[in-house]
């Protein structure tokens, strides 16, 4: 089989496994909560995919990547709400053909514009130096929605400041992305980032990781390949916002702390502990973080954790799960620093 026959064979998996889990994903799966576990856990992993283009491939260290998410959120919810106001109707899966295009698209559109903003500065910045710009938009961008004045008429107050933007009319954010979108999404950022990382394009990013100078003695233009993966990886991040906000069985408002620093630490970990530079082990940091997190919840909601938080008033659950957390990633970054996978594939086999 030719490259292009795999091509159009992968994209028609893509496609067929989409819709049948359009149709048949909530015959399957009943709980509405396990379901939005579940596709929480898939947008994450595009999230991951898309900073591992920066932090992975590139070499680029970004730890604002939550504002690039909370950009294509927003968007895509402003958006989505103010269509369905103009078209009423069901929230169908026909109608979603055209209402997520608009309004994902749009959020990936615009994150990729500030992409290009955060990108330049990484012409002549590295290392610490660019993650602190990184983290400035993110804080920036959560603030100016945080604490807008709601009610004065100025565009950052429609955005419902701290309490969360829900609709023009506060009716919530119709939830038209559902599995077929979610799931399809995710497979197409696998493939695009698979031919992306074995690509010249991608051979080219990892020579300007490991050493910049003789990356451009050769022809690698650093200019060209540092701004276009900050605009990737942006437009990466504005997909899995959009979706975030309008997902099937989520909450239908979207709030500026959902972007705060906590959740660009979460996909960094996510990106570490697979392995940069990895695909596969990006997607794997990702599933690992969320369903750990969700584990630990639900952990200390028992009734024999609760008794025993009872039978001892000093003990904060919360903090000892992020100890807990924190003492996991500790251990693996000892044992294994480069990640789970280093920079290799999971159907690699490790080089000697």
């Amino acid at each position: 089989m030719s490259v292009r026959s795999k091509g159009v064979a992968s994209y028609a998996v893509v496609l067929v496994v989409g819709l049948a889990a359009e149709f048949g994903f909530r015959e399957v799966v009943g709980d509405s909560s396990l379901r939005q576990l579940v596709m929480t856990a898939a947008i994450n992993v595009l999230i991951a995919l898309s900073l591992n283009i920066i932090n992975g491939m590139a070499g680029q260290f970004s730890i604002g990547h939550a504002g690039f998410v909370g950009v294509g959120a927003y968007t895509a919810a402003v958006v989505m709400a103010n269509l369905h106001q103009a078209w009423p109707g069901d929230v169908s899966f026909p109608r979603s053909l055209v209402m997520v295009p608009a309004s994902v698209g749009g959020g990936a559109l615009l994150a990729a514009c500030f992409g290009v903003l955060v990108g330049l500065p990484s012409l002549r910045l590295r290392g610490d130096y660019l993650a602190i710009v990184t983290l400035g938009f993110a804080e920036i961008f959560r603030l100016l929605i945080a604490t807008a004045s709601v009610g004065d008429g100025g565009v950052l107050g429609k955005l419902g400041g701290q309490n969360g933007y829900a609709g023009p009319s506060d009716q919530g954010i119709p939830q038209y992305s559902g599995p077929f979108w979610v799931f399809g999404a995710v497979g197409l950022a696998l493939i695009l980032c698979h031919r992306l990382k074995f690509s010249g394009w991608g051979r080219a990013l990892r020579a300007l990781r490991e050493d910049e100078i003789a990356a451009a003695a050769v022809g690698v233009d650093p200019t060209r390949y540092k701004v276009t993966s900050f605009v990737l990886a942006a437009a990466g991040a504005g997909v899995a916002g959009g979706l975030l906000a309008t997902m099937h069985d989520g909450a239908p408002i979207t709030q500026p702390d959902q972007f705060n620093f906590q959740a660009s630490f979460d996909a960094i970990t996510m990106v570490i502990l697979g392995g940069s530079g990895s695909v596969s082990g990006a997607t794997l940091g990702a599933l690992f973080v969320t369903f750990s997190t969700k584990f630990f919840e639900y952990l200390q909601s028992t009734p024999s954790m609760q008794e025993f938080r009872s039978a001892n008033s000093w003990l904060d659950l919360n903090a000892l799960r992020m100890v807990i957390y924190a003492a996991t990633l500790i251990a693996v970054m000892i044992l294994r620093p480069e990640g789970v996978l280093g920079e290799r594939e999971i159907w690699e086999k490790k080089r000697t």
